[in-house]
């Protein structure tokens, strides 16, 4: 039986050069954008601190996530985040708030990923990154917002902390095995939109009724 690695090694073989090359710059790119969707603060602190200990070198227009002004403001964002995301219908609130703080977070994310590459590919990575940031978070709300239409509060918690997991596990595929990130992320986008028009038919029902 091959081992999976060797299998995503041929298969990473088998992409066009140009694509290949810049693997690590879209699976950055696509994991700031996503995770921006679920835990922004969370995702820039991440990146930010990997940075800051030299464990991932970041691109130079997004070096500032490093500075300790920004590592304290995104690290104290992420807890206040933590904690509010984990009660009833705060999380739903939070999201509506962040509706204008993540998706043009997310396209500038993406964009500043490749800062370096042209104006042109710089507001391409912004349009796509925060379609991806939109979709994800519309999800996520949507989501959050069906689960605490349930009496107890476990299943909120549950959803949250699942959550969280998410974006720590995502960061930690983009980083070490950026085209297996890339797939996952494929399949995440399909179920996302999926949940969203299964949402949006149930809110059409609720009104049409």
């Amino acid at each position: 039986m091959p081992d999976p690695l060797s299998l995503f090694a041929a298969l990473t073989g088998l992409l066009p050069e140009p694509m290949t090359r810049h693997l690590p710059e879209l699976a950055l790119a696509g994991a700031l954008a996503w995770g921006a969707g679920l835990r922004l603060y969370l995702v820039v602190f991440l990146f930010g601190l990997l940075g800051r200990l030299g464990v991932w070198p970041l691109p130079e227009h997004l070096a500032l996530l490093a500075s300790p002004l920004v590592l304290g403001a995104s690290g104290f964002m992420a807890l206040v985040e933590l904690f509010a995301d984990k009660l009833p219908w705060v999380d739903s609130l939070w999201d509506g708030l962040n509706t204008l703080v993540r998706i043009p977070a997310g396209a500038a994310l993406a964009a500043a990923v490749f800062g370096d590459s042209g104006a042109a590919v710089a507001l391409a990575a912004a349009l796509l990154g925060g379609t991806l940031t939109a979709t994800t978070h519309f999800a996520k709300a949507g989501t959050r917002a069906a689960v605490n239409t349930s009496p107890e509060p476990f299943s909120n918690v549950a959803v949250s902390l699942g959550e969280d997991a998410l974006v720590l596990g995502g960061s930690w595929l983009a980083v070490q095995y950026p085209l297996l990130f890339l797939i996952a992320l494929l399949a995440f986008l399909i179920v996302a939109l999926l949940l969203i028009r299964l949402i949006a038919r149930g809110l059409r029902r609720l009104f049409a009724g």
